[in-house]
Order: structure tokens, then C-alpha cells, then sequence
């Protein structure tokens, strides 16, 4: 009932969406501000060609990120939940070092690792390292200790625990911060993709085509960056949903 939902609204916030832009397009009645009527054909077209190459470089950098992101955070986070006396020596370095936005932090990556694909997936994965960090530490940290001595009281040891205990109960906080952090990552990954690449929405909104004055399709590129951030949201959103469900039955 909760997907059903969640899916109608989707698809009624995207007619709203569409219907705002096309009304707003026809009272400024300017090339700033192409209608959707005539960037929606452009953005389709474009998908099965040159707009399609950028919209995959995008996508795989950053599924790329948060799968970095995942194997080194979830374990770490998991750890410091686990290990209060640990947590209370890198707790304080993770308290001053979270609310940095980490964007400033692109020209060192340039400098250290070079200006490639990596540096960009770098600095994505950092950024969403520290929101998964967070989230699991304190979701581990948070578990019942009835819970923990129930299970040790069966003879289960630090690794017993982590699979059985700490890891299932973390699963669904992962989720969670995955889906609030594809926004940031999405706006991150346009920011590092404006110069010094190729390929990329960043590149085709800024460089290929707003720079040379060709509105529709900065749009349309506009669209495919949108279209990626919703895909990513829900996709993570229905993972979230079937593992809770599962989780729950368990």
C-alpha cells in the first residue's frame, strides 16, 4: 500500500511539474525558457544519441560512488557502533570533519589523484561516505543491549554478532541514507562535471550546450540529470521497501 502510494504521487508531482514549466514557459514567452513541449521531443531523441553517452558516463560515476562509499562506511560504521572505546578516539574527528562540505575538498583531490574519473567518483563517495558513516554508527550504537546479551548469552562472539545482529539492523539505516544522499550526490557530480571532461551531464549542460547559447537542449540535459536523481531515489526507495518487508517477516 505504501509503494502504491508512493508511485502515485511520483507520477502526479511529475505531470505537476511538467504543467508548471509549460505554463511558466508560455507567460515569459522567451528563448530562456523553451516550453516543455518542445525540450521533451529534443530530450528523447537525444537519449538514443550523444545526450545518452553523457547520461551513462553520469549514471555509472555515481553508482560507482556509492558502491566505494558502501564498502568502506557500512563496515567502519558498524565497527564504531560496535566498539565504544574506538568511537570515542575517531568520534571527535568525525564530528569536525561531517559538516565540511566536501566539494571544497575537489581542487586537493586534483592535485593528489589527478584530474580523471576517479577524482570525481572520489570525492562523490566521500560525501556519501560520511552520511552512511553516521547513520550506521549510531544505528549499531542504538541497538538494545537486552538484544546484544541475548545473543551473546547463546555463545555468538564480535563476528557472530556483526552478521547477526549489528548488519540486519544497519541494512535498512543504509537505505535510508543512500536514498537522502542521491540528491547531494547528483548536485556534487554536476558541479565536478563542468570542466575538465567529456562526458557527463555537467559537461553537456554547462559546456556543450548553455555556453553556445542552446537552451532546448540544455534542458533536455537538464531533464536527463533529473531523470537520473528520481531513477536513482526510487530504485534505492524500492530496494528499502523489499528488504524492510523481509526483515519484518524475518
Amino acid at each position: 500500500m505504501r509503494k502504491k502510494t508512493t508511485l502515485t504521487d511520483a507520477f502526479l508531482g511529475i505531470a505537476m511539474f511538467f504543467v508548471l514549466w509549460q505554463a511558466a514557459a508560455m507567460l515569459l514567452d522567451r528563448d530562456i525558457l523553451p516550453s516543455a513541449l518542445t525540450v521533451v521531443p529534443i530530450f528523447c531523441r537525444g537519449m538514443v544519441g550523444e545526450l545518452g553517452l553523457h547520461f551513462l558516463a553520469s549514471t555509472g560515476r555515481v553508482l560507482a560512488a556509492v558502491l566505494l562509499a558502501l564498502v568502506f562506511a557500512a563496515p567502519l560504521g558498524l565497527a564504531l557502533g560496535q566498539m565504544p572505546k574506538l568511537d570515542r578516539v575517531v568520534g571527535p574527528l568525525i564530528a569536525i570533519v561531517y559538516p565540511i562540505p566536501k566539494i571544497v575538498f575537489l581542487p586537493v583531490i586534483y592535485v593528489l589523484i589527478g584530474i580523471s574519473d576517479f577524482s570525481k567518483i572520489l570525492l562523490i563517495a566521500i560525501i556519501i561516505f560520511f552520511q552512511i558513516l553516521v547513520v550506521v554508527r549510531d544505528e549499531a550504537a542504538g541497538l538494545k543491549k537486552e538484544l546484544v546479551l541475548s545473543v551473546r548469552s547463546l555463545g555468538a562472539g564480535r563476528l557472530a554478532l556483526f552478521r547477526y545482529v549489528y548488519l540486519p539492523a544497519s541494512i535498512p539505516a543504509v537505505l535510508t541514507a543512500l536514498r537522502l544522499s542521491v540528491g547531494t550526490a547528483v548536485a556534487v557530480l554536476f558541479i565536478a562535471e563542468q570542466s575538465l571532461t567529456e562526458y557527463g551531464l555537467g559537461y553537456y549542460i554547462v559546456v556543450a550546450t548553455y555556453q553556445v547559447l542552446m537552451y532546448p537542449e540544455m534542458y533536455a540535459g537538464i531533464l536527463g540529470m533529473a531523470v537520473m536523481g528520481v531513477a536513482l531515489y526510487f530504485l534505492i526507495y524500492a530496494i528499502e521497501l523489499k528488504v524492510g518487508k523481509h526483515l519484518f517477516v524475518g
